[in-house]
């Protein structure tokens, strides 16, 4: 991939070949949980590895190249494990190399992209496409397969196949499994290859978005609807069904974009109860609610909808106290032509990699809600434990996956200046603060942010 620039906002993208083989980071505040780590110190990073971690001034270390973290945090690559890139098929929506410049200017050296292409990642070849495309982009490519062909929910797909082939995970998502057999049985061969199951949990039934009707927030003094017929109870009855499966299965259950009070209390039960149950909610769940819609912005439309403010909080508090365990953005790239419609006609989705950080640490870490540790921990260490992935720390000897985060600096959203080739951006306009100022790809540097 040819390095990419984009002049207004003075970001630019680097080649991956680019040829800087040692790098210091100095003076920068080293959060790894992992490791216990937390506190200024420097990482001397050389062939694409983790050289040292010390406070020594030199350790006889030459480097290329030395970044200055003062007033930054300097944390293990981060992983967003919920990603649309659209490709193949759906390219005038994202690239897998457009999306994947808007993954490392959001600060992350992986990401996993779901199965939901045209066509669908649910064969070797696609998922060999895939990866290829990804050899040349700023951050490491993770396909998801397809739990069943073509999403169909009546055929489980060769889970054995597109695992050889490099597959980390099965998900349907944009569609639940509806069929509590095949769900059943998909779990019990996620279980055999130790594989999880990434779980879009949705009572179709329950869901219709052909209707657009029904909610009326209570509190709301606006007389339009503002949401479609999805109701919270559709999460909530699709989230039981699954759990009570990966408690029978012993499989490994994880549920994608938690959204409502009623799922975080089963999932809590779930883990009271030694159930394999993981899940991820996302910025636009802890920030927005279904009132936001009253303006018909169709970049608030998403699956699942914005909920509550009682789901909000609830989000907020099993982000907390750990009951959920991951931040992911959900990427879903629409073209501006999709998207300037009618609400009723709109496609679900917003992107989200390129806000991912500032909204965390102005929602969350800013008010106290996260440490910088658990930020660490929801946005790196458990997407690559949950994806069994070897990121998440910065142990020496390791692959240097690093990402520098200013946390202070203040900025404005603004799409259009985004390396995603969509700007459905339900944070745009907003101020939001932190950025990632510096992602590093296996000792290589792949973006930085010039101030």
């Amino acid at each position: 991939m040819k390095s990419l620039k984009n002049k207004k906002s003075r970001q630019f993208i680097y080649s991956t070949h680019n040829p800087i083989q040692s790098i210091l980071i100095k003076n920068g505040r080293v959060i790894d949980p992992i490791n216990g780590i937390d506190e200024i110190i420097n990482i001397y990073i050389k062939n694409g590895i983790i050289h040292a971690i010390s406070k020594e001034a030199s350790l006889d270390f030459n480097p290329e190249r030395t970044i200055d973290a003062s007033n930054m945090w300097v944390v293990p690559g981060l992983m967003d494990m919920h990603v649309h890139l659209r490709e193949p098929g759906y390219e005038y929506k994202e690239t897998i190399e457009t999306g994947s410049c808007a993954a490392a200017a959001g600060g992350f050296t992986s990401i996993a992209c779901m199965p939901n292409t045209n066509p669908v990642l649910d064969n070797k070849s696609i998922i060999q496409y895939v990866l290829n495309c990804g050899k040349a982009c700023p951050c490491r490519i993770y396909p998801v397969g397809s739990i069943t062909k073509k999403l169909r929910g009546i055929e489980i797909s060769p889970f054995s196949v597109l695992q050889n082939a490099g597959v980390k995970a099965f998900s349907d998502d944009g569609k639940s499994v509806n069929k509590s057999d095949i769900m059943l049985n998909a779990l019990l061969i996620s279980k055999e290859l130790n594989v999880p199951i990434l779980a879009h949990c949705e009572d179709t039934d329950l869901a219709d978005k052909n209707i657009n009707y029904v909610h009326f927030n209570k509190n709301s003094q606006s007389s339009k609807p503002i949401i479609q017929s999805m109701p919270a109870v559709s999460e909530g009855v699709m989230v039981a069904r699954d759990i009570l499966l990966a408690e029978f299965t012993g499989a490994h259950l994880h549920i994608c974009h938690v959204s409502t009070e009623g799922s975080v209390a089963l999932i809590r039960w779930a883990k009271d109860r030694g159930i394999n149950v993981s899940c991820e909610t996302c910025p636009h769940y802890f920030v927005f609610t279904d009132e936001d819609c009253a303006s018909s912005d169709t970049n608030k439309k998403m699956n699942p909808p914005l909920r509550s403010e009682n789901d909000r909080k609830a989000i907020i508090k099993g982000l907390s106290d750990g009951t959920i365990d991951v931040i992911a953005s959900d990427h879903a790239p629409h073209s501006t032509q999709d998207k300037n419609v009618d609400f009723s006609k709109a496609p679900f989705g917003v992107i989200g990699m390129e806000t991912m950080v500032g909204a965390v640490i102005a929602f969350l870490t800013n008010k106290q809600i996260l440490s910088p540790k658990e930020f660490v921990n929801k946005m790196s260490i458990m997407p690559n434990k949950i994806l069994g992935l070897s990121g998440g720390s910065l142990t020496p000897q390791s692959t240097a996956d690093i990402t520098i985060i200013d946390p202070k600096s203040k900025w404005k959203v603004d799409s259009s200046l985004f390396f995603s080739k969509s700007r459905n951006a339900i944070f745009d306009g907003m101020d939001l603060t932190g950025f990632a100022r510096f992602t590093l790809l296996g000792g290589k540097l792949v973006y930085e942010r010039k101030l």
